[in-house]
């Protein structure tokens, strides 16, 4: 096709309220009833075909009912994950082929698919599987996911438009590449948008991706891949691989035709990644890109001029939403003490009286963490701080997993500023608290800066405008994601661009121009319009 194309101009899908009586309501509850009386469904990978793993059948369950089966994948084998990384790379010569528009026509359906037809049914998968209420899910797997893939879709575009300036007898132009192989893609648990947006944005720059979704997020995964494939994508563009990671990572990380990762997860197992690359990077054909977000240490720090109200909904909001279990999420407070006093008894009072219960009942401000093993260590927090001389249960500490991974949104007042609390990742609903001196805001600054090797998240609170300027330029490098008198919390796609450093990642901003780039390797084209034909040059005269 002989034409410069613009993209349909991009736009934040609109988040649907859910009321009672509403018809996404309705249509809602009837997908979340359809999904359950089905049964333990089939959740096979994309490896050569369609099909189960070779391994052991792992069960996928509810985390609000841990008893419900929802699904059954099974474990992916090195034969398998061979197979899938095979499949990938056969495809690649024939997808980085494929103009643009074409490519881009993909996503831009997926997008539409996902926001119209299966909107009830994505978010039904991701509120059974994930343990979101219809609230979350809707901001999550319907409209950030749709945000990811239509925004994404803009800036590859834009990347194209960079041409370098030619000259009156040489045209020069920029070739933008995929890589050469195939990229890793594995994702988190927590965010179907994540999921959803970690293997299809490398895919709309033209490359292939093997793509691990996390064992307890594949209810969700395996109907995101019914979607790709309704909308025309192509076999073995994104293959995916089911189950637990070792399998499928020990065969990609080996394998020489890696060519870049995409990463959202712990920073234990994303430092394990990039020292595995490291060790095979004489093996690759190329140098594999390396993207990845791993989590967060997030503050919300509360000069003695904010606004109570506005600082007990950043806390409540920020730390108890999806139960705490968001990379962004707050789980470390900082509050002036004649704040404190004030604001107190109304956090107790409103903590204590959030309902959590199954995301079914809309009543539930939020619901169940995601497994026995979140269960396990937010539980045992708990019993710490319990324990602890230097600290209190200000509201919640109670836990209980007869029926659900159930864990009371917590509040900690801690006197020790580097205790765990302020240290450690729980990624749950509980957040610490410490209370510090009005007159001093110059060492709390410090403290939030130095205490938590993390600097994904972070928001400070405060009516007074010098505050807020020197906070502002003292946590400079604290986060990578800086909110002023807002939670840490609740990015928007072409809004505030998503990402941190230091122990969070290495901050390429999800769902931006910069983490589209990650994914091209541009060519240089010089063409001379007249072909010299001189060997000589003036100085030689």
């Amino acid at each position: 096709m002989d034409s410069i194309t613009s993209v349909p101009t991009p736009y934040n899908e609109p988040v649907l309220g859910y009321a009672p009586g509403s018809p996404e309501r309705a249509a809602v509850d009837a997908a979340l009833k359809a999904a359950v009386d089905a049964g333990a469904a089939d959740l096979p990978g994309f490896y050569d075909v369609r099909r189960p793993g070779s391994g052991e059948a792992i069960d996928v369950t509810m985390p609000s009912d841990h008893h419900h089966v929802l699904g059954r994948i099974a474990q992916t084998t090195h034969a398998d994950a061979q197979a899938a990384i095979d499949q990938a790379c056969a495809a690649q010569r024939d997808w980085a082929a494929l103009d643009f528009d074409s490519r881009a026509a993909v996503f831009l359906r997926v997008a539409d698919l996902l926001t119209g037809k299966y909107r009830a049914t994505m978010n039904a998968a991701t509120m059974l599987g994930q343990g979101k209420t219809v609230q979350q899910a809707e901001i999550d797997c319907v409209c950030e996911l749709a945000d990811f893939l239509r925004f994404n879709v803009a800036y590859a575009r834009q990347i194209h438009q960079v041409q370098p300036e030619s000259t009156k007898t040489t045209w020069n132009r920029a070739d933008y590449r995929p890589l050469e192989g195939f990229v890793y893609a594995i994702t988190p648990f927590n965010f179907t948008s994540i999921a959803g947006n970690l293997p299809t944005a490398p895919a709309i720059m033209g490359n292939v991706t093997v793509w691990k979704p996390a064992v307890t997020q594949m209810f969700a995964a395996n109907l995101f891949m019914d979607l790709l494939q309704e909308a025309g994508l192509p076999d073995g563009v994104i293959t995916m691989v089911a189950g637990h990671g070792s399998a499928s990572s020990d065969v990609a990380l080996a394998d020489p035709r890696l060519a870049g990762i995409h990463f959202t997860g712990s920073t234990r197992v994303f430092q394990g990644l990039w020292a595995a690359v490291g060790t095979n990077i004489a093996h690759y054909k190329t140098y594999p890109r390396i993207v990845g977000e791993t989590g967060g240490k997030d503050f919300i720090l509360a000069h003695p001029s904010a606004d109570p109200q506005g600082v007990i909904t950043a806390i409540v909001r920020g730390a108890f939403e999806y139960s705490g279990q968001k990379c962004s999420a707050a789980s470390r407070a900082y509050v002036a003490k004649s704040l404190w006093e004030k604001i107190k008894g109304e956090l107790r009072d409103v903590t204590e009286s959030l309902a959590v219960g199954d995301v079914r009942d809309h009543k539930n401000f939020t619901s169940a963490v995601i497994d026995q093993r979140a269960f396990a260590k937010l539980a045992a927090a708990i019993d710490e701080a319990k324990a602890s001389p230097t600290s209190e249960i200000v509201a919640g500490g109670t836990y209980d997993d007869s029926e659900g991974w159930f864990i009371r949104p917590t509040i900690v007042k801690s006197s020790d500023p580097c205790s765990a609390g302020f240290t450690t990742e729980y990624f749950g609903p509980l957040i610490t608290v410490y209370v510090y001196p009005d007159t001093e805001w110059d060492s709390v600054l410090d403290l939030v800066d130095s205490t938590s090797p993390y600097a994904l998240t972070g928001a400070v609170l405060s009516t007074d405008r010098a505050a807020i300027a020197v906070a502002t330029e003292r946590l400079r490098q604290a986060a990578g994601n800086f909110y002023i008198n807002d939670k840490p919390t609740g990015a928007v796609i072409n809004q505030q661009p998503f990402g941190g450093a230091r122990a969070s990642g290495t901050n390429d901003k999800a769902g931006s121009l910069w983490n589209m780039m990650r994914w091209t390797s541009p060519r240089a084209i010089k063409e001379a319009l007249t072909v010299p034909t001189v060997i000589g040059y003036p100085h030689m005269a």
